[in-house]
């Protein structure tokens, strides 16, 4: 059977999201009570798609080579392009382990890539990893480096001049306490490490990076985060968080406070400014009330989300000594809000006054912080999760976003209107949270992908092959709900809390509804919603209460 590297490239196109199984033969007789996936029967797996990208939370393009880059996503692995983002291929299917959480690639040394394992975009439904890989054949093979129980890995960073020397920002595990994390430092290439920056068993770093005109100069950011094990939309911020500076390539440290929120600092993301080096950015999660700020304005509380917090005193700070003190220059929530979500930022290399922070969008100031305008992918998708500009030629750009990675080729056009991206809906790597089937024929999968809402995908394509074409948005499941296709009329789904969707029409079925109790539902982020096997007319679903309707949701 050929690989899915092989299967895209043939097709010239990339990924993997919800697929088909085919039984091809039956070798014994199935004994009662055994499932069909217990017995050793031969299984062909094929692509549906649907062509539209997931999230991706790390991206590096290559010095020298303006049309090679690499992505890596939060489940899907590493993924590359070398032809600007026209077709991407899969390169790391074939180790363990599938959630990404930070690359680099070496910028003297091309061919070299390090990957850290585990997503640092910590959601409540989240991939972890098992340490660190290293390519030295531009992601053709890897090595296992170790630092296995870092479980999470927010970013990485080579040496400017010397690919062997390289730093590790561990965030740790997030549903406990554990000692690898912190910032480590190999001199040898991965070989070994030897931990230069750890706080305690509580607190992980999440930033790291080395100023490009004197490598003895790191900086790195440390947080306490941890998720309890029931659902929270948002992880917590512990005491110990904060941005620090080291000046003998990374043996010893010292914190950096002035100017900045003295206590309650969360995720970070940190910039040195090749052009000059003493410019130095940060984008700082800090939820302490901030004494100075007006209230917010009273505002709808949307489903599923908290009220807003009041003004914190995060926002984008910058320095023009090397960290020695900062000065706020961005307190838009915009910029810096959910920092636990997002927090990175990008200096142009030839312009220390052209700064990005992604964040719902991507943030774009042109003169060193004192006005921001908005940047929108293609076609638009929301939240950004890492910017990389290149050194060689700032107008190339690639991000990381919930919808996939794009790239530009003219990041640095006065009006964001003008600026032109590679397409998403060629790296087929969505994030399905439930899959079921839709009985028209030939049938459809349908599910709900993370942020860019439930997808439709058929079967069977009408061109010989399953195509970009056949796949569509639909209204039922939202983007972390249950589908589930109703047996006894094909073309109609439910969704979510229960709704009841005609994918003809894409709009919800007249007179029907979603269940309501006696009091407010206790919503997960994913609730079920499932279809009696034994009464096709009974559906179920459940929160607190345990809901049944037989009648296609006209009542409950």
């Amino acid at each position: 059977m050929p690989s899915r590297r092989d299967f895209l490239a043939n097709l010239a196109q990339a990924g993997f999201a919800l697929s088909a199984v085919r039984v091809k033969h039956l070798p014994v007789r199935q004994a009662p009570g055994s499932r069909l996936l217990d017995l050793p029967i031969g299984l062909d797996w094929r692509m549906l798609g649907p062509f539209r990208g997931g999230r991706v939370a790390a991206v590096s393009g290559v010095p020298g080579r303006p049309d090679e880059f690499y992505f890596g996503h939060v489940n899907g692995g590493v993924w590359k392009t070398t032809d600007a983002g026209r077709t991407w291929v899969p390169i790391f299917d074939d180790q363990p382990v599938a959630s990404i959480g930070a690359l680099a690639v070496a910028p003297s040394a091309p061919n070299v890539i390090y990957v850290g394992s585990g997503e640092s975009t910590l959601r409540d439904s989240v991939g972890f990893g098992n340490g660190v890989y290293k390519s030295t054949d531009a992601g053709r093979t890897w090595t296992h480096l170790g630092l296995d129980d870092t479980q999470h890995i927010g970013k990485i960073a080579v040496d400017p001049r010397n690919p062997d020397v390289v730093f590790v920002a561990a965030i740790g595990h997030l549903y406990a306490a554990n000692a690898e994390r912190g910032v480590f430092r190999s001199k040898d290439g991965g070989r070994t490490w030897q931990k230069v920056l750890y706080k305690d068993e509580n607190v992980g770093a999440v930033e790291v990076v080395i100023d490009p005109a004197d490598s003895r100069v790191v900086y790195a950011g440390l947080w306490n985060t941890r998720r309890p094990p029931w659902f929270v939309y948002a992880p917590t911020n512990g005491p110990g968080g904060g941005i620090y500076k080291s000046t003998d390539g990374g043996s010893t440290w010292q914190q950096l406070t002035a100017g900045l929120p003295p206590a309650g600092i969360g995720r970070t993301g940190i910039a040195v400014a090749p052009s000059n080096p003493r410019r130095v950015y940060a984008v700082v999660d800090c939820l302490v009330p901030d004494p100075s700020a007006p209230p917010p304005p009273p505002a709808p509380q949307a489903p599923g989300r908290p009220s807003p917090p009041p003004p914190g005193q995060g926002g984008v700070f910058r320095s023009d000594d090397a960290g020695a003190t900062w000065r706020r220059v961005g307190a838009d929530q915009a910029l810096w809000g959910r920092g636990w979500y997002f927090e990175k930022i990008a200096v142009d290399p030839h312009d220390p006054d052209i700064v990005y922070v992604p964040n719902v969008a991507v943030n774009r100031s042109r003169d060193g912080g004192a006005t921001w305008d908005v940047i929108r992918g293609s076609p638009g998708g929301d939240d950004y999760h890492q910017a990389w500009v290149s050194p060689d030629n700032p107008d190339i750009l690639i991000v990381a976003s919930d919808q996939g990675a794009i790239i530009t080729r003219n990041a640095r056009t006065a009006d964001p209107r003008a600026m032109t991206w590679s397409s998403w809906l060629n790296q087929p790597t969505a994030q399905t949270y439930h899959a079921s089937v839709d009985y028209r024929f030939p049938y459809w999968v349908v599910g709900a992908q993370q942020d860019s809402g439930a997808v439709a995908v058929r079967s069977r394509g009408k061109f010989a092959q399953i195509s970009q074409r056949d796949w569509e948005p639909i209204g039922a499941a939202g983007e972390s709900g249950y589908a589930a296709g109703d047996p006894l009329h094909p073309g109609v789904i439910y969704g979510g809390d229960g709704s009841r969707w005609d994918l003809e029409t894409n709009l919800s079925v007249p007179n029907t509804s979603a269940p309501k109790g006696s009091e407010t539902d206790r919503g997960d982020w994913t609730q079920p919603l499932v279809l009696s096997a034994a009464d096709p007319h009974a559906l179920y679903y459940a929160s607190q209460f345990l809901f049944k309707t037989t009648d296609g949701a006209r009542t409950w």
